[in-house]
């Protein structure tokens, strides 16, 4: 049985100081850990050993436009499907470079 989510992988969002990013996968998530700097954004999910298991209810792990990543409390996202087309590159250019797609 599927466990119920509020955010898929590969869906756009924006975080509540204006960045855009996508909702990371499991394995994904694991690969941006070794390979990418944590960016301790605002509306982050901050508790100590929460983040190893995002529950993609309350957390959710977010890849950004800036090159970081961010385990963020799902209330400071927002998904959004008008992200530009320039951001969407950004994104997926970030993801070849490090070698986090599936």
């Amino acid at each position: 049985m599927e466990r119920k989510r509020l955010f898929d992988s590969g869906q756009m969002v924006v975080g509540i100081n204006g960045l855009a990013g996508m909702v990371m996968g499991q394995d994904m998530y694991k690969r941006a850990r070794k390979a990418l700097s944590e960016g301790q954004k605002p509306g982050r999910y901050f508790a100590p050993g929460c983040c190893h298991h995002p529950d993609y209810i309350t957390q959710v792990p977010v890849l950004f436009e800036d090159g970081s990543y961010d385990v963020m409390r799902s209330m400071n996202v927002k998904k959004r499907s008008d992200v530009p087309l320039e951001k969407r590159l950004t994104i997926r250019g970030i993801i070849q470079k490090n070698g986090l797609a599936d």
